[in-house]
């Protein structure tokens, strides 16, 4: 049985995502912590292969659910290969995105069966989810906006259109809903340092005095 923490922190494109996520990951350091961080797809040379398919490739139709089950492949070589021997040696593991961007994306968004999207991907993981969930929030306008200052191009998920990623953003909010004892959602339109402390607060009740 797993001895380590694990984390993931989610939410739409252009929430501030990766920025928190490495500040968070800093401030565990500080505090003595041996900290594994990953991203979901990739971290793997089969991850970082799909991940390249399935977001660079804009000329290469997918359909959604070759799409997710390309994403649950990468994440089943991630597990084994990564983090389920980082938690096995005590390790806190902080992952950027898992299952729950396959079931709001390609489920909630894309149309696909929310129920069969979360059992594919127990099976895909082994069973293993996070022990929490951090979902940065933020109007989807907002993000996009945040997201056209800091790149030249959009990826393919990033790309498909307002109303989609309203939907993402719906699904994130409902599957919180859903599972408040698994998933915490942070209201990412404050300022980077009060988005910090709610990651840190949130974060606390798994790690402990």
């Amino acid at each position: 049985m797993s001895s380590g923490i694990f984390f993931s922190l989610d939410g739409v494109d252009g929430a501030g995502k990766s920025t928190q996520l490495a500040q968070f990951c800093d401030w565990l350091r500080s505090q003595g912590r041996d900290v594994v961080t990953c991203r979901d797809p990739g971290s793997t040379k089969l991850g970082e292969s799909i991940r390249t398919l399935l977001l660079d490739r804009h000329d290469l139709a997918i359909h959604r659910r070759s799409e997710m089950l390309l994403y649950m492949a990468a994440r089943a070589q991630l597990v084994e290969e990564l983090i389920r021997p980082a938690l096995e040696r005590g390790s806190v593991v902080v992952s950027d995105r898992f299952l729950l961007a396959n079931v709001v994306y390609q489920a909630h968004a894309g149309g696909l069966s929310v129920e069969q999207t979360w059992e594919v991907g127990s099976i895909a993981a082994g069973g293993l989810l996070p022990d929490l969930t951090i979902v940065l929030d933020l109007d989807v306008e907002a993000a996009c906006a945040r997201l056209d200052r800091q790149r030249n191009h959009r990826d393919r998920m990033e790309s498909q259109g307002l109303e989609f990623l309203q939907r993402v953003r719906q699904g994130f909010l409902a599957e919180a809903q859903r599972m408040p004892h698994k998933i915490v959602v942070v209201d990412a339109s404050r300022s980077a340092d009060e988005v910090q402390h709610q990651i840190r607060t949130a974060a606390q009740v798994c790690l402990g005095p």
